[in-house]
């Protein structure tokens, strides 16, 4: 491989790994502040204006972070992929407009409110702002999604005399059935993701004995929901699992680490893809199960690596190891979201100081699983920038030299590595600080029904 590809490839596959951390947290942290804001207007208690203000500062600086972290990849679609764009703008192009046109002018619109005009608008429209910024981020996620989905499985398009991929169908582009499979599970990664980022801090406050009330709401809040989305993800990731194994079968034969057509096909739980020899070794299996989760039959016939060009095979190692690290999250997740949940219906949470150490480490399990997701489908869909019609080799700058690449890369890496080490300190300092314990418990914005009611029951607050 030509090492300025390599190392334009490398260079995007760094930049949007570093920036899809800060979408997978903020999407979901979006609507679990819209979500705080409206039981504090329904209920009136403190102790969601406490979580909602405490949280918003987070979010503030993880928006902000993937806002900047996200503008340099725009510019590498010039600088390092311009064949890319020349053949594919007529339709990239549009579809990266409509995100500006419709989620970043929500996102700019109301993300001020959110932040300076709690005091200066009633409280129905604060909330309303609040589910603006939702669906701007969700807005987002789903134009970036239709993009890649695209890119997956091109649909709606001709190519013209000059080999440009010219649209001839928005309806099949914007609405095809691999972009209403992939879109919901990837928001659904982001709503998993903040749910456990939530419960984890729960913990921590939790361990520490401090902030108690906030730490079991956090648990019981970040819990319940997943456990809720994480059977709903687990669904959705089967349905993508399913359209790859029709739309692209040689990324679905290196995930399974398959090199010969089986009839029935065993399901490979564990092994070292072995490229050169094509083979597996050390493999551990299990048989028919590979026809079943495929084909939903015992006894269909699966194709394997072998049945492809060699110019035509994906890499396997990164596919293959990057969705066993996703499923093996994914079902830790589902497990502790649902042990947990029970232990908190029982009231026997913090007498489990174990499974709130779990709890606690369980922070990072969203964003490897959603890494791993997308490498998992990026490297999948090698050697293709557009599958099937535009190989990777034939997108990059055709004069980009090595050295170029290079510098640009380390400049990179440095600014980027600079902006999250300082991220993350700053928003670990606002965790140790934790919520906001004075915040009034009696809320004048709130369900006027509802202070009187809080009021009778906390006699210090009537006083």
């Amino acid at each position: 491989m030509d090492n300025a590809l390599f190392l334009s490839r490398l260079q995007f596959a760094f930049t949007v790994s570093f920036h899809i951390i800060f979408p997978a947290f903020t999407v979901g942290l979006a609507a679990w502040l819209t979500f705080l804001e409206a039981l504090r207007l329904w209920t009136g208690r403190g102790l969601y204006r406490r979580l909602f203000d405490f949280w918003l500062k987070i979010f503030a600086i993880a928006f902000g972070l993937g806002v900047v972290s996200g503008i340099v990849m725009a510019f590498q679609f010039g600088t390092n992929w311009s064949e890319l764009s020349l053949k594919s703008g007529a339709i990239q192009g549009p579809l990266l407009g409509y995100e500006s046109f419709t989620a970043f002018a929500l996102e700019a619109s109301f993300f001020g409110i959110m932040i300076f005009g709690r005091e200066r608008v009633p409280a129905w429209f604060y909330l309303f702002a609040c589910a603006m910024v939702t669906l701007g981020t969700s807005l987002s996620s789903f134009w970036i999604m239709v993009n890649n989905s695209w890119m997956q499985w091109p649909v709606g398009f001709e190519t013209n005399a000059e080999g440009v991929f010219v649209p001839t169908n928005w309806a099949a582009i914007i609405f095809s059935p691999v972009v209403w499979v992939r879109f919901p599970h990837m928001l659904l990664a982001a709503y998993v993701t903040t749910s456990f980022c939530v419960a984890a801090t729960g913990a921590w406050y939790l361990l520490g004995q401090r902030l108690n009330e906030e730490g079991v709401a956090m648990v019981r809040m970040g819990l319940g929901l997943a456990a809720i989305l994480v059977p709903l993800q687990i669904a959705f990731g089967h349905l993508t699992g399913d359209y790859v194994h029709d739309k692209q079968p040689a990324k679905f034969a290196a995930i399974e680490g398959r090199w010969e057509n089986e009839k029935p096909a065993a399901e490979v739980l564990i092994a070292w893809p072995n490229q050169s020899a094509e083979a597996n070794d050390f493999s551990l299996s299990i048989p028919y199960l590979g026809s079943f989760i495929g084909s939903m039959s015992f006894t269909s016939e699966e194709v394997g690596l072998k049945s492809f060009p060699v110019n035509q095979r994906p890499p396997v190692l990164i596919p293959f190891f990057a969705f066993r690290a996703m499923v093996g999250c994914g079902l830790l997740m589902l497990a502790l979201a649902w042990y947990g949940s029970w232990a908190t219906y029982r009231q026997s949470l913090t007498s489990r100081r174990w499974l709130l150490w779990a709890l606690f480490f369980s922070f990072p399990l969203g964003f490897i699983a959603t890494l791993t997701g997308w490498f998992t489908a990026e490297v999948g869909r090698q050697p293709w920038a557009v599958y099937g019609v535009l190989r990777t080799a034939d997108a990059v700058t055709p004069s980009l030299t090595t050295p170029e690449v290079a510098i640009s890369l380390a400049v990179f890496a440095m600014i980027y590595l600079t902006i999250f080490v300082a991220g993350v300190a700053y928003v670990y300092r606002m965790l140790c600080a934790g919520p906001d314990p004075v915040a009034e418990e009696i809320d004048e914005n709130a369900n006027p029904k509802r202070p009187l009611a809080i009021a009778q029951s906390h006699p210090n607050l009537a006083e």
